[in-house]
């Protein structure tokens, strides 16, 4: 009798433990809304036209804009320290979106 106890739950621990990783990938997953991590973009909420609703940190305003494979706004200007933490918070996922 003890034998069917021990099967017992050493078979529902290994249940609850395959659970908890589901569950652990699928939440990594839907947090990046991009299982695969190449495209930055894919996290991006889009207004009905296709472009990206970020909020622009050089001009401190909410923009719909076109944004590229690399996670480069069109508004994106190179050599303006804004434009490239932007840029950054778009790959990282961290960009304030509306």
């Amino acid at each position: 009798m003890s034998d069917r106890i021990g099967k017992f739950l050493r078979d529902r621990i290994r249940e609850a433990g395959r659970g908890y990783e589901r569950a652990k990938h699928a939440y990594v997953d839907g947090k990046t809304n991009d299982p695969s991590g190449s495209d930055p973009t894919a996290r991006l909420p889009v207004d009905d036209a296709g472009r990206s609703k970020i909020v622009c940190r050089r001009h401190a305003e909410r923009r719909a804009v076109p944004v590229d494979e690399a996670g480069r706004p069109a508004c994106y200007d190179a050599d303006h320290p804004d434009c490239q933490g932007c840029v950054e918070d778009i790959n990282d996922g961290s960009i304030e979106v509306w």
